[in-house]
């Protein structure tokens, strides 16, 4: 049971990163289209901010998925971090 509850800790604390993430990526999605990211960063800087900020997103997003796919007890096993 103490595996279980900690597996699904993992996956909450997943999603909230996940959810961040999106909203990082909403905020600077809107930065581009109203152009005010000629404010404060270059052209090639902003380039590299978005794509961390796009690549995070599909990172999380793809723990999350992940942690919903596997069954209680691989899933437990997979969300661990690497030692």
């Amino acid at each position: 049971m103490p595996a279980e509850q900690g597996g699904d800790r993992l996956r909450v604390i997943a999603s909230h990163w996940h959810a961040l993430a999106e909203r990082r990526l909403a905020y600077f999605t809107e930065l581009y289209r109203s152009g005010r990211w000629q404010r404060y960063y270059s052209r090639e800087h902003f380039a590299l901010r978005m794509l961390d900020v796009i690549r995070a997103e599909r990172q999380w997003r793809d723990i999350v998925e992940r942690g919903r796919s596997l069954s209680p007890e691989k899933r437990d096993n997979d969300l661990r971090p690497a030692a």
